[in-house]
């Protein structure tokens, strides 16, 4: 991204050589909007094309009419082409802010021919402003002398003379003096260029501000599929002392400017430009011709010269004027070799002389205070009839245009909305394609669907089959099992009727078993009894034994009976426990030259000291040129500040800018400011 500063497209145009007997010399020249007025003792081929500029700088070809090339030679003094000898001609080369123009002229062409040729050429009507820069043979920058002739002007010999055309004066207010488009576009181109050399000191939001009306008036509107990121990347935008104080890349700017260009919107080309040159108006540098002068006392100091008057500067303060006079209090300015005497219209209050360090000094302050004078009382009066017609003329053309505009712009609506309408059919037959291809995939699915269910249907009815076959089966095994059923209780009662035939057949037996116990018991009762008689049958004969041993002297005894065996049992139980356990989860010379200056029959209220500045007009864009000075603050290397940069920051601290530090320095009257400006 180059960032800094004005590169003008350059066209080299020159005319077509015809087949036709042509002098030994020619002009090329380019020119648009030839009018019928007297032209340049300029030497013509007998064919030609016209390159026009238009206001954009663009370049259309068309024929030059055969009119009246060697009637314009004639008027000055030309021979025609069967003459036996030709004027000698003088190549010239003169540069606009975005064009290149070439010429041969008469060496007697008078300054005023030249310029009026290149101002025909580009169709400038508004010329007051502008004048032909060149460098003298002495390296000096000089201004053309529209009353001398061109060769006698101490222009630097070469081939081609080397030409600028530049803004000598400057409107007060750019919006209410400006009225050709091509004007207001050579103001923009050199003001834009003047800022990025920093000819024109600017601080850095305005620098942003300003490049983004620069883009503006390059790019048109801003449109994202259009101007895609990077798109700014090889403009050169802003100053490259704004650059380097600080620390933001290339993005971080492009990123800034970008915020501010889409928020101009669809503003035109034109009004950008112009919109530019109201924000650059404000600039205290803007406008003002400065020159190194000393008071009587050999203080170094600057004359600023501009177009509302003379401002007074310390040396080492450009920004900041310390006295000023307004044309209104100046009724003669004139020099004598280095001094340079200023009268004012208070004819009791003595002159005021300042001191230049050369006479072509004073010459040029001389110049530029007569010719912005005259502006000056140009406008505090009536405007004449030609300016009436321009601004006529004007009004009906950005009217035209607006016209165009508007219709262009409702074609665009309009196709824009047949575009939306296009874009909705084509979204709704898209719709309807995607509704119709889910019904498509709906149908198939139910298709499917019916398939599956009909498969389903198909195996439930085998299913059936199978079911209803072997409820068959059970059927029939159900009724061999109710046959087996009866069978088997024809069985149980044939078994009960058994059960009671045995039960009756048990009753006999039990009763006869009764009989048997009893009667085993009355015989165990008797074998019991014969027992116990038995025993003691046998005791007896025991002791009869007894009582025989003891006679028979040897006795005997009887062993005692076992006891029975006890048993016990015992049961064991046994229980078991579980246990659970839980777990949780837990962003950037010496000839005495005067001139009288009228300021009589003037409507003068002074009236520039009472403006306010763009941003003072608009509060929505001062809050936000603040917001992005702070911004901008916060990446600022206080190191790099300039000299500039700390005044304009006093200043901003004090609650000045351009026009309220014009009220205060013309503050009490003239006599007490040439004091003030003496003394210093």
């Amino acid at each position: 991204m180059r960032l800094g500063g004005h590169s003008g497209r350059r066209r080299s145009l020159s005319l077509r050589d015809s087949n036709q007997v042509v002098p030994p010399t020619s002009l090329r020249a380019i020119y648009s909007r030839v009018q019928r007025t007297p032209a340049l003792p300029l030497s013509l081929p007998a064919r030609a094309e016209l390159c026009s500029l238009s206001g954009g700088g663009s370049a259309r070809s068309r024929p030059l009419q055969p009119r009246s090339a060697w009637e314009t030679l004639s008027s000055a003094g030309a021979r025609p082409p069967n003459s036996a000898k030709m004027p000698k001609t003088v190549n010239v080369r003169v540069t606009t802010m975005d064009a290149e123009l070439e010429f041969s002229f008469h060496p007697n062409t008078t300054g005023k021919q030249l310029f009026d040729q290149v101002t025909r050429t580009i169709g400038l009507r508004e010329t007051w402003y502008f004048g032909l820069q060149f460098i003298d043979a002495k390296g000096f920058l000089t201004w053309l002398n529209a009353e001398k002739k061109v060769m006698v002007q101490d222009v630097k010999k070469e081939t081609p003379l080397q030409f600028k055309l530049r803004a000598k004066f400057y409107p007060e207010d750019v919006g209410e003096e400006l009225i050709q488009d091509v004007t207001r576009r050579l103001f923009f181109l050199q003001v834009k260029e003047d800022i990025l050399s920093e000819e024109i000191y600017c601080p850095p939001e305005s620098a942003v501000l300003l490049a983004s009306y620069a883009v503006q008036a390059k790019y048109g509107e801003y449109k994202r599929t259009v101007n895609e990121p990077g798109y700014l990347s090889s403009e050169r935008l802003l100053p490259k002392r704004v650059l380097e104080q600080h620390k933001l890349s290339k993005e971080q700017w492009e990123e800034r400017i970008q915020v501010w260009h889409e928020e101009h919107g669809a503003m035109l080309k034109e009004e950008a430009m112009l919109e530019y040159l109201k924000i650059a108006q404000d600039l205290e540098m803007y406008g003002i011709n400065y020159f190194e002068i000393k008071n009587k006392k050999t203080t170094d100091l600057w004359l600023g010269v501009d177009a509302l008057g003379l401002n007074i500067y310390e040396k080492n303060d450009r920004l900041t004027p310390k006295i000023g006079f307004p044309w209104s209090e100046i009724r003669n300015v004139s020099f004598n070799d280095k001094k340079f005497i200023i009268k004012p219209i208070d004819r009791k209050v003595t002159d005021f002389v300042i001191l230049a360090p050369r006479l072509r000094v004073n010459k040029r302050i001389l110049q530029l205070c007569i010719g912005n004078h005259e502006l000056y009382m140009r406008r505090r009066k009536p405007d004449s009839i030609e300016v009436q017609q321009m601004k006529a003329q004007a009004r009906e053309e950005r009217l035209q245009k607006k016209m165009e505009r508007d219709q262009l712009e409702s074609e665009k609506k309009r196709r824009e909305a047949i575009e939306r309408e296009k874009e909705n059919m084509e979204r709704e037959k898209q719709e309807l394609m995607m509704k119709l291809y889910q019904f498509e995939e709906t149908t198939k699915r139910a298709e499917r669907e019916l398939q599956e269910q009909l498969d389903r249907a198909m195996r439930l009815e085998e299913e059936r089959r199978r079911v209803e076959q072997e409820a068959a089966r059970l059927e029939a095994e159900r009724m061999e099992a109710i046959i087996a059923k009866e069978e088997l209780a024809r069985q149980a009662e044939d078994q009960i009727k058994s059960q009671e035939q045995l039960a009756a057949e048990l009753a006999e037996y039990s009763s006869k078993i009764a009989l048997l116990e009893e009667a085993k018991r009355e015989k165990e009762e008797e074998a019991e009894s014969w027992h116990n008689k038995a025993r003691e049958v046998e005791e007896n004969l025991l002791k009869t034994k007894e009582e025989l041993q003891i006679v028979m002297t040897s006795t005997t005894s009887a062993p005692a009976p076992p006891a029975a065996p006890a048993s016990s049992s015992s049961s064991s139980s046994s229980s078991d426990s579980e246990s659970d356990h839980e777990h949780s989860e837990h962003s950037e010379e010496n000839s005495t030259y005067s001139a009288e200056l009228q300021t009589q029959g003037i409507n003068d209220h002074r009236q520039e000291e009472e403006r306010l500045t763009e941003a003072e007009k608009n509060e929505r864009l001062q809050k936000k040129l603040m917001a992005l000075s702070s911004e901008l603050a916060q990446t600022r290397d206080d190191d790099k500040k300039t000299h500039n940069d700390m005044l304009h920051a006093e200043n901003i601290r004090a609650g000045r800018d351009k026009y309220k530090t014009l009220r205060q320095i013309r503050m009490g009257n003239t006599k007490q400011r040439i004091d003030e400006f003496e003394s210093l």
